[in-house]
């Protein structure tokens, strides 16, 4: 954990009325004099864990951290099988977002987002490129259909035996085709055993993708069954609807952010991400950079990620 900055508490909270029966919970952190910020996590369903909020100097930084819908402190949470996510997609999420910014008085605000999360940055920040000051994204995705394609099957050339128990773990007439579409079909299932261990198996190949290193870690948040459950059900849920973004857009569209200054973070062994999105990004992102960070896989923790971040955040501090 060194170079973050010291553990902070949030100084207010609440849940934000968003409608449709969801409530969004919020926190905001650091200086109330100090340039506003907010971090959009991934998943869909990680939750903004309270970690985030040391990769923001406290003096500098007005910090709001939220729970995207469905998930951490947010209600009602995906976990519930009886939830229906109907009203959770992309288009949702940017009106609570903007729901929130409008609550707390905000006019412009720094973006930041890994993964999942830099799909939605680029999709608020492209509807509403007016309410950006500057992005950080990492892990970037843009949640395609050849990116999805990639991330359960691709990658599987890398990992073949953690692939295979993830294929084989969908009925045989089922492994040969959208794996995305099985297990969503399997998450609904009527039966909570077969719920449960669909949701299991989703998040042990999320898992095995992500380790390139060979000091990797099992996230231990999947050892919690409703953590498990929730971000199975949002992951597979946005990724079946394609990000209920018409496919390619955030690329084609990436010169609505032209004036906004943005600094893209890459591993570039990060093979649930390929480095050819970022790449394809920042070369259509007019004000963009790209820094692609050897050695390193997907997320902000891997080696010289959480360096990288930290210092592209500090820089827009006063700017």
């Amino acid at each position: 954990m060194g170079g973050l900055h010291p553990v902070i508490e949030p100084y207010d909270s609440g849940m934000l009325d968003a409608g449709d029966g969801n409530l969004v919970y919020w926190e905001v952190c650091g200086s109330p004099a100090g340039k506003p910020a907010v971090m959009f996590h991934g998943g869909p369903g990680s939750g903004c864990v309270p970690g985030w909020r040391r990769y923001f100097n406290p003096a500098a930084y007005r910090v709001v951290l939220f729970d995207q819908r469905g998930c951490g402190c947010s209600t009602p949470h995906a976990s519930d099988p009886t939830v229906d996510l109907a009203s959770n997609t992309t288009e949702h999420l940017i009106a609570d977002i903007e729901l929130l910014r409008e609550r707390l008085g905000i006019e412009r605000w720094l973006v930041i987002g890994g993964s999942w999360g830099s799909t939605l940055a680029l999709a608020y920040a492209e509807r509403f490129p007016e309410r950006v000051s500057a992005m950080v994204l990492f892990s970037v995705a843009t949640t395609t259909a050849r990116e999805v394609r990639w991330v359960t099957r691709g990658v599987g050339r890398y990992f073949p035996d953690e692939w295979a128990r993830f294929r084989d773990a969908v009925p045989a007439a089922e492994r040969d085709g959208d794996l995305v579409a099985a297990y969503y079909r399997l998450l609904h299932d009527a039966d909570p055993e077969v719920r449960v261990q669909a949701a299991r198996d989703w998040c042990r190949w999320e898992d095995a993708h992500v380790a390139v290193r060979s000091d990797h870690r099992p996230d231990p948040r999947y050892d919690d069954a409703s953590f498990r459950m929730a971000f199975a059900r949002l992951v597979t849920h946005y990724w079946h609807h394609a990000a209920f973004l018409e496919d390619g857009a955030l690329m084609r569209d990436a010169g609505r952010l032209a004036g906004i200054p943005g600094v893209l973070i890459h591993g570039r062994i990060d093979l649930s991400s390929p480095l050819d999105v970022p790449w394809q990004l920042s070369r259509a992102w007019p004000g963009s950079e790209l820094t692609a960070i050897d050695d390193a896989g997907h997320g902000a923790g891997q080696p010289g990620m959480q360096e990288a971040v930290l210092a592209a955040i500090e820089r827009f501090a006063h700017k």
